[in-house]
Parts: structure tokens; sequence; C-alpha cells
């Protein structure tokens, strides 16, 4: 199996939706470590899993869409507790939208929320 990752760091709002939140019920940042992994089990023709060019540029293109906005105010979150998790989850969905993905079978992304804590969406593809 192969795999290659790319990340990038981007500062964006929330607040919690949840019953008593306590002080994360307000708009706040957090400092956001995304970290993109594909999976794969075999080489293209050119002994890539993936363009990391391409890879890249998909995820600058993402980490500037998401860069100081209200995730709470993304239609992707309406409705819902915009968790850590939820944000993985919607990241990867906008990724897999940009990226080529012949021969790529597992996606993994794992967010790091201010040093603190990390979480992590997985699926396979």
């Amino acid at each position: 199996m192969y795999a290659v990752s790319v990340s990038r760091t981007v500062i964006a709002q929330h607040f919690l939706t949840v019953p008593d939140p306590g002080p994360e019920g307000e708009r706040h940042s957090h400092k956001f470590t995304i970290e993109a992994t594909v999976r794969g089990p075999e080489l293209n023709e050119y002994e890539y899993l993936v363009d990391i060019d391409a890879l890249a540029a998909a995820m600058d293109d993402l980490a500037e869409f998401y860069r100081d906005r209200t995730l709470n105010e993304l239609p992707a979150f309406e409705g819902a507790n915009p968790s850590a998790e939820r944000f993985a989850r919607v990241f990867g969905d906008r990724l897999l939208e940009r990226l080529e993905t012949e021969g790529v079978t597992e996606l993994r992304i794992e967010i790091e929320e201010d040093d603190v804590a990390r979480v992590a969406h997985e699926r396979t593809l």
C-alpha cells in the first residue's frame, strides 16, 4: 500500500451548537492543521499514486476557501454542529471534488485543532 500526504494550516472560526457548549458556544478561532492522506495499492504508469502537485494545489484552494471564515455560516454546516470531526468529513468531500482519484482507494483527513486535539475522518473510495 502506498500513501501520499499533504498538509495545510488554516485559521477559521466556529461556535458549537450543542446543548450547554460552555465558552465554545461563542464564536472563536482555531488554528486547524489539516492533513490529507490518500492511499492505494498500485502506482500509475509514471510510478505515482497521485500527482503531488495536484493534491497540493487542491489543498491550497481549500485552505484559501476556509481561511478566516466562520464554519457555521457555510452551507455544509447548516443545521449541524460544526465540530472538528464534521469539518474533517466536509473537507474530504470538497477535496474529492477537486482531485483525480484513479488508483486511490482510501482517503484520510486528519485535523489538529490548536495543538490540543486531533480528529480524523477516513473513507474507502
